[in-house]
């Protein structure tokens, strides 16, 4: 119960402050910015690109060719002379605006990962200062695992990623810290699990 109670708790600072970093401060949209023409832009898509949800990464370089000097000599001048798009596309629209499914899986994940978060404390120790150090460790490497090969590989913007860093680090140490506080409720006074059920 200890446990699942601090997951609770755990997920719940964590989602409050993502919302709080999307809604209030610039965190979340660090780097986004509006196009020109939009329209033109949405037709340019549904005309270029196939009718398949995936990733589009431009200018395109097919695998297949990896061999052929030619077409890697065609390519990287392409690549050079070209703009450069990372691509997240559906080709079925929804509405952005109603996003209370989106809300729940996000919650779901703040929710998962501060029960990894508790699992590793139990057995770690417990505390605030201890959660405090281990939310951050956590913020911090699923920041370098997944926010720094997309600014390294897909050329996501410096600002970004500092921002998603700010917002995945300062997140999990305010988590890391309210797991450790319920946590260290029912420890023994060596700040151990006790030997009973969790």
């Amino acid at each position: 119960m200890r446990i699942a109670m601090a997951t609770l708790i755990g997920g719940l600072v964590m989602f409050l402050w993502g919302a709080f970093a999307h809604m209030v401060l610039p965190l979340g949209e660090m780097s986004m910015r509006a196009p020109l023409d939009e329209d033109r832009v949405i037709a340019s898509l549904e005309q270029g690109l196939p009718a398949e949800a995936g990733i589009y990464v431009l200018p395109h370089f097919d695998r297949g060719a990896a061999d052929d000097e030619k077409a890697r000599a065609a390519f990287s001048a392409k690549a050079v002379a070209s703009p450069f798009a990372f691509i997240v596309y559906e080709p079925h629209g929804r509405d952005s605006m109603q996003m209370g499914v989106n809300l729940f899986h996000q919650w779901v994940t703040n929710t998962l990962g501060a029960w990894i978060l508790a699992l590793v404390m139990i057995r770690a120790g417990v505390g605030v200062t201890r959660g405090l150090v281990l939310g951050l460790a956590m913020g911090v490497f699923s920041w370098l695992s997944i926010s720094v090969p997309y600014w390294n590989w897909y050329r996501f913007p410096d600002a970004f990623t500092v921002g998603s860093l700010l917002e995945t680090a300062f997140g999990w140490l305010l988590a890391g810290a309210s797991v450790g506080w319920w946590l260290k409720r029912g420890a023994s006074p060596a700040g151990l699990p006790p030997t009973g059920p969790l």
